[in-house]
């Protein structure tokens, strides 16, 4: 039986996992800068976070298009448990990070320590949403070209 598909691909590459890595790093990036700037009192990296939080926003939109849409276009996909929790888990990522944005857009700086501890959280979250991820890629196949051997 042939793998399940990615439908939103580009020359045969899915584009989900292409993309999925700026919203990560921005996340993170996110958080350390939340840490950087509790330990200095430096707005410098407060501002930082800020912008790395609306560039992870936009960047996790892309990928949420596009992992949506496989989600949505392969059965077998949504079959599987681990779909549904990297889904899930993804939407109260970017939820939060929605939150923790507006937080920072109305309060500024008194937005802290509330928008560090989202951060954390969200960057906990992503841990076990790329783990979820990374199994339906490595157990089930998700996205992998079917002539690629079984390792």
């Amino acid at each position: 039986m042939a793998n399940p598909r990615s439908t939103v691909q580009i020359f045969g590459h899915p584009i989900h996992p292409i993309l999925i890595p700026f919203p990560i790093a921005f996340l993170v990036g996110t958080l350390a800068s939340d840490i950087v700037y509790r330990s200095t009192g430096d707005d410098f990296w407060a501002l930082g976070a800020y912008w790395l939080l609306a560039a992870a926003i936009v960047m996790a939109a892309l990928a949420a298009v596009a992992g949506f849409v496989d989600f949505l276009s392969e059965p077998r996909i949504r079959a599987l448990s681990a779909a549904w929790y990297h889904l899930l888990g993804n939407v109260t990522a970017v939820v939060l990070s929605l939150i923790n944005f507006w937080l920072r857009y109305q309060d500024g700086i008194a937005a802290y320590p509330t928008a560090l501890w989202i951060s954390l959280v969200v960057v906990v979250l992503l841990l076990f949403n790329g783990w979820m991820g990374w199994e339906l890629v490595y157990k089930h196949r998700v996205g992998i070209a079917d002539d690629l051997p079984i390792a």
